[in-house]
């Protein structure tokens, strides 16, 4: 069975539909890959159980943060980008 044009996986190896929020996916999946090597390796790294709560917890809302602040930067330059497109193609 052939694939359709238009499918995700259309042409050879796996591809990703074009969004403007890919970087930010990109970016969360770095998030999680390393708080889960921190959670892996927390107990190596501080002794005290508040402490490692603290550690986790800090890292947790600082990548909440930073995805929060890049995914509302991406759509304020795609929201402006698309407003350039119409006032541009209305002239």
């Amino acid at each position: 069975m052939a694939k359709e044009a238009g499918s995700v996986a259309g042409g050879k190896g796996m591809t990703v539909a074009p969004s403007p929020l890919n970087e930010v996916k990109l970016e969360l999946g770095i998030i999680l890959a390393v708080g889960a090597l921190l959670l892996l390796a927390q107990g190596r790294v501080v002794d005290s159980l508040p402490l490692q709560f603290l550690l986790l917890t800090s890292y947790g809302l600082i990548g909440l943060i930073w995805i929060v602040v890049r995914t509302r930067r991406v759509m304020a330059k795609f929201i402006r980008d698309q407003e350039q497109r119409v006032n541009g193609s209305n002239k």
